[in-house]
């Protein structure tokens, strides 16, 4: 079994290790320090009205509101999916889900989930050229421990969970570190570890340019939470006492309190990431972005009504309406982001690869569905802008959603009617997604139709349509 403290001595002697491995100018020379840094924090579940820069008025996210007041904040961001695998598989691939290979959370067993291909090029593939060493610390799903697209097919360190169902616990009797089982005693919170990981990787890293890839698990079910903290929101929301939260793991008593608290936890976090950065004087060379996977859960006891968790957007997680897609996105970058600005710009997950390569200066691989955002975040170019945005779910019937603009639209049950209704709504107009104009914009909708043959390709693994039986 390993304790918090062995563990930090067994990280800081494999830090060590890649210092060393990791020296030389390579094939950038002296020019590869100008590179920023990129530091991706993926929340897990968080809802659009999850932080108090987003209207959230139960609790606050002091740290992470730090973002928006010295960056950037993203009012039409959008997720890669409506649950963690696909979304995740968006992120890596710079695809929408109608183009990735992974569209749905599908098991491997006994731990993990189906694996992207051999060869797929993803986010730390391409920042290697540019000498960016890449470390991934949380929650991967996408690839079994030992697959073709193990975690460290792509990072030159891992520290997490490998396999979503193993992470639906914060106190798991194992994690992993590079391609080896760490055991732990089921009672170690596993948030606490994998920050400490992210920080070493950091404060290893700081002399040369790196990924830190940190898609942590907070605020997935199940509700557990540190007890100091979980304590002091009991003590606010005391009408839900006598609410026990189950889910995996041990259960929680007064699961609504336990969330305030793990999303304050995970705000203290991010607020020491951004402390260590000033520390190792890399604050200004550092671009640290901020978002969710997809939108709140309802599992574990959460109440996502009572803290408002989708704001003035209709839906949760499993919903392509915008509370299911829509995301919170900061990014913030000294001297570079402006500090205090909010943008409307339209962009979704497939989008952080081109961002990422446009700021190492590294080309876009042919066949991507992003576009580069770096010129909204530098205020410098022309922005260039999605025709279309692109998503399919494939549980509950299967679903389809497409934005063009302002416009909406939203099908279900595609397996039993693929040429059923479309739902239309005016976001400009409609936020809240209430109202269906399908009826009075036929021109709209046909070309929502057209979009949602066009749109994607046919999967052998994950079948969609009646005709991929």
């Amino acid at each position: 079994m390993v304790s918090r403290r062995d563990f930090l001595k067994t990280m800081a002697a494999t830090a060590a290790v890649s210092v060393v491995a990791g020296c030389g100018t390579g094939a950038f020379g002296k020019a590869r320090h100008k590179r920023p840094n990129i530091i991706y924090i993926l929340a897990d579940d968080l809802g659009y009205g999850d932080l108090s820069c987003y209207g959230q008025t139960k609790f606050q996210t002091p740290n992470i509101d730090r973002l928006a007041s010295e960056g950037m904040k993203f009012t039409h961001h959008y997720s890669g999916s409506t649950v963690c695998a696909p979304s995740r598989c968006s992120l890596m691939t710079g695809m929408h889900t109608g183009h990735t290979v992974i569209r749905g959370n599908r098991e491997a067993k006994p731990e993990g989930q189906t694996p992207m291909p051999a060869g797929t090029v993803t986010i730390p593939t391409l920042l290697k050229q540019a000498g960016y060493t890449s470390g991934m610390f949380g929650k991967w799903g996408l690839g079994a421990p030992g697959s073709v697209s193990d975690p460290m097919v792509f990072f030159d360190e891992f520290y997490g969970y490998n396999c979503q169902r193993e992470a639906h616990t914060f106190y798991p009797k194992h994690l992993w570190h590079n391609r080896q089982k760490v055991e732990l005693d089921g009672k170690t919170y596993s948030h606490d570890l994998i920050m400490d990981a992210a920080k070493n990787f950091i404060k290893t890293n700081k002399d040369k340019p790196f990924f830190c890839y940190m898609p942590v698990t907070i605020p997935h079910a199940a509700m557990h939470a540190p007890k100091d903290l979980h304590d002091k929101y009991r003590k606010q929301f005391p009408q839900f006492e006598n609410k026990i939260g189950r889910y995996a793991g041990p259960k929680v008593q007064n699961p609504v309190a336990a969330f305030a608290a793990m999303v304050e936890h995970m705000d203290n976090g991010v607020g020491e990431v951004l402390a260590l950065l000033k520390e190792l004087g890399i604050d200004d060379n550092t671009i640290v972005m901020f978002t969710s996977d997809n939108g709140p859960h309802k599992e574990g006891g959460h109440d996502p009504k009572f803290f408002d968790s989708n704001g003035p957007l209709r839906g949760h997680k499993r919903d392509l309406n915008e509370g299911g897609i829509r995301a919170p996105m900061l990014v913030r970058w000294p001297g570079k982001v402006k500090a205090g600005s909010v943008t409307d710009h339209i962009s979704a997950f497939w989008d952080v690869l081109p961002t990422c390569t446009d700021l190492a200066s590294v080309k876009t691989p042919a066949g991507t569905d992003g576009i580069s955002f770096v010129p909204t975040l530098l205020k410098k170019g022309k922005q260039s802008v999605h025709p279309y945005l692109y998503w399919e779910f494939h549980e509950q019937g299967g679903k389809q959603a497409v934005r063009i603009g302002k416009w909406k639209g939203v099908r279900l049950n595609v397996r039993k009617k693929p040429n059923g209704p479309i739902q239309l709504y005016d976001l400009s107009r409609n936020l809240g997604e209430e109202k269906n104009i399908a009826e009075s914009n036929l021109a709209i909708v046909k070309k929502m139709e057209t979009i949602m043959k066009e749109a994607r390709t046919t999967n052998s693994v994950f079948k969609f349509l009646p005709s991929e039986k």
